[in-house]
Protein backbone atom coordinates (compact mmCIF):
# COMPACT_ATOMS: atom_id res chain seq x y z
CA UNK A 1 0.00 0.00 0.00
CA UNK A 2 1.48 3.14 -1.00
CA UNK A 3 1.57 6.62 0.91
CA UNK A 4 -1.36 8.09 -0.18
CA UNK A 5 -3.34 5.07 0.08
CA UNK A 6 -2.07 4.92 3.87
CA UNK A 7 -3.16 8.18 4.92
CA UNK A 8 -6.65 7.02 2.87
CA UNK A 9 -6.62 4.15 5.21
CA UNK A 10 -6.01 6.31 8.41
CA UNK A 11 -8.30 9.31 8.05
CA UNK A 12 -11.39 6.46 7.57
CA UNK A 13 -10.11 5.12 10.94
CA UNK A 14 -9.89 8.19 12.88
CA UNK A 15 -13.64 9.09 11.19
CA UNK A 16 -14.94 5.70 11.92
CA UNK A 17 -13.10 5.17 15.36
CA UNK A 18 -12.84 1.83 14.26
CA UNK A 19 -10.04 -0.68 12.49
CA UNK A 20 -12.81 -3.09 11.32
CA UNK A 21 -15.27 -0.83 10.23
CA UNK A 22 -12.28 1.37 8.25
CA UNK A 23 -11.47 -2.06 6.86
CA UNK A 24 -15.01 -2.77 5.61
CA UNK A 25 -15.12 0.80 4.35
CA UNK A 26 -12.34 0.48 2.48
CA UNK A 27 -12.59 -3.33 1.43
CA UNK A 28 -9.63 -4.40 3.25
CA UNK A 29 -8.91 -7.12 5.80
CA UNK A 30 -8.79 -5.97 9.51
CA UNK A 31 -4.88 -7.57 9.72
CA UNK A 32 -4.01 -4.96 6.60
CA UNK A 33 -5.47 -1.72 8.55
CA UNK A 34 -3.05 -2.67 12.00
CA UNK A 35 -0.27 -3.35 9.75
CA UNK A 36 -0.30 -0.04 8.02
CA UNK A 37 -0.72 1.82 10.86
CA UNK A 38 2.00 0.18 12.89
CA UNK A 39 3.67 0.99 10.02
CA UNK A 40 3.20 4.76 9.75
CA UNK A 41 3.41 5.09 13.80
CA UNK A 42 7.00 3.40 12.96
CA UNK A 43 7.51 5.81 10.00
CA UNK A 44 7.07 9.14 11.65
CA UNK A 45 8.03 8.12 15.24
CA UNK A 46 4.62 8.81 17.12
CA UNK A 47 1.92 7.43 18.71
CA UNK A 48 -1.19 8.30 16.22
CA UNK A 49 -4.02 6.46 17.81
CA UNK A 50 -5.23 5.78 21.20
CA UNK A 51 -6.41 1.46 21.39
CA UNK A 52 -9.09 0.54 23.98
CA UNK A 53 -11.70 -2.05 23.73
CA UNK A 54 -14.54 -0.21 22.37
CA UNK A 55 -13.32 2.88 20.52
CA UNK A 56 -10.64 4.25 18.66
CA UNK A 57 -9.39 7.78 18.82
CA UNK A 58 -6.18 10.30 17.79
CA UNK A 59 -3.68 11.48 20.13
CA UNK A 60 -2.70 14.86 19.64
CA UNK A 61 0.08 13.71 17.14
CA UNK A 62 -2.85 11.74 15.42
CA UNK A 63 -5.12 14.23 14.98
CA UNK A 64 -2.38 17.20 13.54
CA UNK A 65 -1.64 13.99 11.21
CA UNK A 66 -4.93 13.71 10.60
CA UNK A 67 -5.76 17.13 9.29
CA UNK A 68 -2.42 17.52 6.92
CA UNK A 69 -3.56 14.40 5.13
CA UNK A 70 -7.06 15.37 4.81
CA UNK A 71 -5.28 18.44 2.96
CA UNK A 72 -2.96 16.51 0.87
CA UNK A 73 -5.93 14.01 -0.23
CA UNK A 74 -8.16 16.92 -0.76
CA UNK A 75 -5.38 18.33 -3.38
CA UNK A 76 -4.97 14.75 -4.73
CA UNK A 77 -8.66 15.28 -5.40
CA UNK A 78 -9.06 18.41 -6.85
CA UNK A 79 -6.32 17.91 -8.95
CA UNK A 80 -6.98 14.95 -10.80
CA UNK A 81 -10.64 16.22 -11.02
CA UNK A 82 -9.80 19.39 -12.37
CA UNK A 83 -8.04 17.61 -15.35
CA UNK A 84 -10.39 14.99 -15.98
CA UNK A 85 -13.59 17.48 -15.67
CA UNK A 86 -14.86 14.84 -13.14
CA UNK A 87 -17.85 16.03 -10.91
CA UNK A 88 -17.16 17.63 -7.65
CA UNK A 89 -16.34 14.88 -4.81
CA UNK A 90 -14.85 14.05 -1.69
CA UNK A 91 -15.69 15.79 2.06
CA UNK A 92 -16.87 19.15 2.46
CA UNK A 93 -15.79 20.51 5.82
CA UNK A 94 -18.02 24.11 6.67
CA UNK A 95 -18.44 26.23 9.40
CA UNK A 96 -21.26 28.01 9.96
CA UNK A 97 -23.78 29.56 12.28
CA UNK A 98 -26.62 27.18 12.91
CA UNK A 99 -29.05 29.42 12.67
CA UNK A 100 -28.21 31.11 9.14
CA UNK A 101 -27.59 26.83 7.99
CA UNK A 102 -31.00 26.21 9.49
CA UNK A 103 -32.70 28.94 7.62
CA UNK A 104 -31.01 29.02 3.95
CA UNK A 105 -28.57 26.08 3.75
CA UNK A 106 -30.52 22.70 5.47
CA UNK A 107 -33.55 22.85 2.96
CA UNK A 108 -31.58 23.03 0.21
CA UNK A 109 -29.08 20.04 1.07
CA UNK A 110 -31.52 17.24 -0.40
CA UNK A 111 -31.15 18.83 -3.59
CA UNK A 112 -27.54 19.64 -3.54
CA UNK A 113 -26.21 16.41 -2.30
CA UNK A 114 -28.61 14.94 -5.21
CA UNK A 115 -27.36 17.19 -7.86
CA UNK A 116 -23.71 16.07 -6.65
CA UNK A 117 -23.97 12.35 -5.46
CA UNK A 118 -20.09 11.93 -4.87
CA UNK A 119 -20.03 14.98 -2.22
CA UNK A 120 -20.05 14.43 1.77
CA UNK A 121 -21.06 17.21 4.30
CA UNK A 122 -19.42 17.45 7.51
CA UNK A 123 -20.41 21.09 9.15
CA UNK A 124 -19.78 22.19 12.54
CA UNK A 125 -21.41 25.00 14.47
CA UNK A 126 -20.16 28.16 16.66
CA UNK A 127 -19.26 31.34 16.68
CA UNK A 128 -15.57 31.30 17.22
CA UNK A 129 -12.96 32.64 14.65
CA UNK A 130 -11.83 29.42 12.65
CA UNK A 131 -8.12 28.83 11.54
CA UNK A 132 -9.80 27.28 8.32
CA UNK A 133 -5.94 26.04 7.05
CA UNK A 134 -4.84 24.71 10.30
CA UNK A 135 -8.21 23.05 11.17
CA UNK A 136 -8.96 21.56 8.00
CA UNK A 137 -12.01 23.31 7.24
CA UNK A 138 -12.63 24.64 3.51
CA UNK A 139 -15.30 27.45 4.45
CA UNK A 140 -16.72 29.72 7.06
CA UNK A 141 -20.53 31.52 6.83
CA UNK A 142 -20.51 34.14 9.11
CA UNK A 143 -22.90 36.49 10.09
CA UNK A 144 -22.38 40.75 10.41
CA UNK A 145 -19.22 42.62 9.98
CA UNK A 146 -15.93 40.66 9.80
CA UNK A 147 -13.02 41.38 11.41
CA UNK A 148 -9.46 41.84 9.43
CA UNK A 149 -7.79 38.65 7.89
CA UNK A 150 -6.10 36.93 5.06
CA UNK A 151 -9.44 34.95 3.94
CA UNK A 152 -11.33 35.59 0.92
CA UNK A 153 -14.86 36.61 2.05
CA UNK A 154 -17.75 36.41 -0.48
CA UNK A 155 -20.83 38.47 0.72
CA UNK A 156 -23.78 36.31 0.07
CA UNK A 157 -26.69 38.53 1.80
CA UNK A 158 -27.55 41.47 3.66
CA UNK A 159 -30.31 41.12 6.18
CA UNK A 160 -32.54 43.32 7.37
CA UNK A 161 -32.86 43.66 10.92
CA UNK A 162 -35.53 44.95 13.29
CA UNK A 163 -35.91 46.44 16.98
CA UNK A 164 -38.63 43.75 19.19
CA UNK A 165 -39.83 43.59 22.41
CA UNK A 166 -42.94 41.18 23.50
CA UNK A 167 -46.63 43.20 24.33
CA UNK A 168 -45.68 41.73 28.03
CA UNK A 169 -43.00 43.89 28.29
CA UNK A 170 -44.46 47.16 26.22
CA UNK A 171 -47.33 46.91 28.51
CA UNK A 172 -44.85 47.03 32.21
CA UNK A 173 -42.52 49.78 30.31
CA UNK A 174 -44.16 51.40 27.36
CA UNK A 175 -43.99 51.44 23.88
CA UNK A 176 -41.19 53.99 22.99
CA UNK A 177 -42.14 56.55 20.14
CA UNK A 178 -38.54 57.52 19.04
CA UNK A 179 -34.93 56.88 21.04
CA UNK A 180 -35.54 59.59 23.45
CA UNK A 181 -38.28 57.32 24.54
CA UNK A 182 -36.08 54.67 25.36
CA UNK A 183 -35.00 55.99 28.89
CA UNK A 184 -36.20 53.65 31.84
CA UNK A 185 -36.24 50.88 29.21
CA UNK A 186 -33.37 47.24 29.49
CA UNK A 187 -32.44 45.04 26.53
CA UNK A 188 -31.78 41.76 26.06
CA UNK A 189 -27.80 41.58 25.66
CA UNK A 190 -25.50 40.22 23.28
CA UNK A 191 -21.92 39.56 24.78
CA UNK A 192 -18.65 39.26 22.37
CA UNK A 193 -17.24 35.97 23.16
CA UNK A 194 -13.59 38.11 21.71
CA UNK A 195 -13.41 40.96 23.73
CA UNK A 196 -16.96 40.48 26.76
CA UNK A 197 -18.44 43.70 25.44
CA UNK A 198 -22.18 43.65 25.54
CA UNK A 199 -23.06 45.08 21.52
CA UNK A 200 -25.03 48.01 22.26
CA UNK A 201 -28.18 48.71 20.13
CA UNK A 202 -27.86 50.55 16.93
CA UNK A 203 -30.14 52.90 15.13
CA UNK A 204 -29.85 54.35 11.44
CA UNK A 205 -31.07 58.15 12.19
CA UNK A 206 -31.15 59.53 8.87
CA UNK A 207 -27.68 59.42 7.26
CA UNK A 208 -26.25 58.64 10.60
CA UNK A 209 -25.51 55.46 13.26
CA UNK A 210 -27.09 56.04 16.73
CA UNK A 211 -25.75 53.62 19.13
CA UNK A 212 -27.39 53.37 22.90
CA UNK A 213 -26.98 51.05 25.35
CA UNK A 214 -29.44 50.18 28.12
CA UNK A 215 -29.72 48.56 31.46
CA UNK A 216 -29.33 44.99 30.75
CA UNK A 217 -30.71 41.73 32.82
CA UNK A 218 -29.54 39.78 30.42
CA UNK A 219 -26.61 38.61 28.48
CA UNK A 220 -25.99 35.93 26.41
CA UNK A 221 -23.51 34.83 24.03
CA UNK A 222 -25.73 32.36 21.81
CA UNK A 223 -28.55 33.71 19.05
CA UNK A 224 -31.16 31.11 20.34
CA UNK A 225 -30.59 31.79 24.00
CA UNK A 226 -30.60 35.55 22.96
CA UNK A 227 -34.34 34.69 21.23
CA UNK A 228 -35.33 32.94 24.42
CA UNK A 229 -34.74 36.23 26.81
CA UNK A 230 -36.49 38.58 24.20
CA UNK A 231 -39.29 35.80 24.12
CA UNK A 232 -39.55 35.83 27.96
CA UNK A 233 -40.12 39.59 27.74
CA UNK A 234 -36.68 40.30 29.30
CA UNK A 235 -36.02 44.19 27.22
CA UNK A 236 -35.59 45.10 23.78
CA UNK A 237 -33.35 43.41 21.21
CA UNK A 238 -32.63 43.54 17.70
CA UNK A 239 -32.35 40.41 15.16
CA UNK A 240 -32.84 39.60 11.55
CA UNK A 241 -36.15 39.84 10.42
CA UNK A 242 -36.53 36.53 9.17
CA UNK A 243 -35.52 34.85 12.50
CA UNK A 244 -38.81 35.71 14.09
CA UNK A 245 -41.38 36.00 11.03
CA UNK A 246 -43.59 33.32 13.03
CA UNK A 247 -43.19 35.38 16.31
CA UNK A 248 -44.06 38.46 14.76
CA UNK A 249 -47.08 36.88 12.76
CA UNK A 250 -48.72 35.13 16.08
CA UNK A 251 -48.00 38.42 17.65
CA UNK A 252 -45.19 37.16 20.13
CA UNK A 253 -42.96 39.78 19.41
CA UNK A 254 -43.93 43.46 18.11
CA UNK A 255 -42.13 45.74 16.26
CA UNK A 256 -40.84 48.85 17.59
CA UNK A 257 -39.12 51.94 16.37
CA UNK A 258 -39.74 50.98 12.60
CA UNK A 259 -38.46 54.67 11.71
CA UNK A 260 -35.17 54.45 13.01
CA UNK A 261 -34.25 50.83 12.07
CA UNK A 262 -31.11 49.02 12.82
CA UNK A 263 -28.33 48.46 10.16
CA UNK A 264 -28.86 45.81 8.13
CA UNK A 265 -25.78 43.23 8.66
CA UNK A 266 -24.11 41.19 5.69
CA UNK A 267 -23.32 37.32 5.53
CA UNK A 268 -20.21 36.21 4.12
CA UNK A 269 -18.51 32.87 2.54
CA UNK A 270 -14.85 32.85 3.13
CA UNK A 271 -12.13 30.65 2.18
CA UNK A 272 -8.34 30.14 2.31
CA UNK A 273 -6.93 33.00 -0.10
CA UNK A 274 -3.70 30.79 -0.73
CA UNK A 275 -5.48 27.72 -1.92
CA UNK A 276 -6.68 27.20 -5.22
CA UNK A 277 -10.26 27.33 -4.95
CA UNK A 278 -11.63 23.42 -5.25
CA UNK A 279 -14.56 21.70 -7.34
CA UNK A 280 -16.12 21.39 -4.17
CA UNK A 281 -15.77 24.77 -2.74
CA UNK A 282 -16.86 26.35 -6.07
CA UNK A 283 -19.67 24.09 -6.09
CA UNK A 284 -21.05 25.18 -2.49
CA UNK A 285 -20.25 28.84 -2.72
CA UNK A 286 -22.43 29.22 -6.12
CA UNK A 287 -25.10 26.93 -4.67
CA UNK A 288 -25.88 28.56 -1.31
CA UNK A 289 -25.18 31.80 -2.94
CA UNK A 290 -28.11 31.29 -4.93
CA UNK A 291 -29.99 29.60 -1.83
CA UNK A 292 -29.78 33.04 0.20
CA UNK A 293 -31.20 34.66 -2.77
CA UNK A 294 -33.63 32.83 -3.22
CA UNK A 295 -34.58 32.54 0.10
CA UNK A 296 -34.74 36.18 0.81
CA UNK A 297 -37.09 36.44 -2.11
CA UNK A 298 -39.66 34.19 -1.19
CA UNK A 299 -39.48 35.43 2.62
Amino acid sequence: MDRFDAMRLYTRVVERRSFTLAASDMDVPRSTVTKVIADLEKRLGVRLLQRTTRVVRPTLDGEAYYRRCLRILDDIEDAEGGFSGAEPRGMLRIEVQGTLARHFLMPGFPDFLARYPQLQITMSEGDRWVDLVQEGVDCVLRYGKLPDSELVARQVAMLDRLTCATPDYLARFGTPADLASLEGHRMVGIRQMSSGNVTPLEFVVGDDLKSLSLPCPLAVTGTESYLAGIELGLGIAQVPRFHIVDQLRRGALVEILRDTPPPSQPVSLLYPRSRQLSPRVRAFLDWAAGEFARRQLAA
